[in-house]
């Protein structure tokens, strides 16, 4: 699913990262300043490594020996972060329509059905400043499937958010992992969470350990 051997630099930070993996749910474990969220950046094509490859589920998306670098916009990434990052000005069905926005890929994933796996149907007229975090990052989560991606990455999803609110999400990310059966790469620093969804884990170690 994922084949990733690739040099990374962003300022100070200067590593290899080599992961092959075929599992459908791959979690990034590891502390702080290791590189997992820049390793997600580089899958999605918001940075470029310095050199290397990258290939995910078959389909190359940069190869500095062949000078590939896929667009951003072309990756077909469903990206959700550790907060979730909606449009104020939107209403929560805004938010998930613009997923949508410009796309011409053939819809895989339908507003209706997103939204019932989500349970989200109750705050579709709702403005995103009136959401709980968790109802926020479902939200997120919706968007990001509505853009019809061919892989999701998760950077701690999870971690702005309390107990009550982290046990409320995790049976969601669970359904998208279950029904919706994409590759998936998920960053977290919480070995239980990492065990309660994902199928295999790669830990990145601080450099040099």
């Amino acid at each position: 699913m994922l084949r990733l051997d690739v040099e990374l630099r962003r300022g100070s930070f200067n590593r290899h990262v080599r992961i092959h993996s075929d599992a459908r749910v791959l979690a990034l474990s590891g502390p702080s300043g290791v590189g997992k969220t820049t390793v997600l950046n580089a899958i999605a094509g918001l940075i470029s490594p310095a050199a290397g490859h990258i290939e995910v589920d078959g389909r190359v998306l940069f190869d500095s020996a062949r000078r590939i670098d896929i667009a951003t916009h072309r990756r077909r990434i469903g990206y959700v972060f550790q907060d979730a990052r909606l449009f104020p000005h939107l209403d929560v069905r805004g938010n998930l329509r613009y997923g949508r926005h410009g796309r011409d890929t053939p819809v895989r994933f339908g507003f209706d059905a997103v939204v019932e796996l989500l349970g989200i149907g109750a705050l579709l007229g709702r403005r995103t400043r009136n959401l709980s975090g968790g109802e926020a990052q479902r939200v997120a989560i919706g968007r990001a499937l509505l853009s019809q991606p061919a892989i999701l990455l998760f950077d701690e999803p999870l971690s702005a958010l309390d107990q009550a609110r982290r046990e409320e999400l995790i049976p969601y990310l669970q359904r998208v992992r279950d029904e919706i059966r994409l590759p998936m790469i998920y960053v977290s620093h919480h070995a239980e969470e990492v065990r309660r969804l994902a199928d295999a884990v790669h830990a990145m170690e601080p450099a040099g350990s």
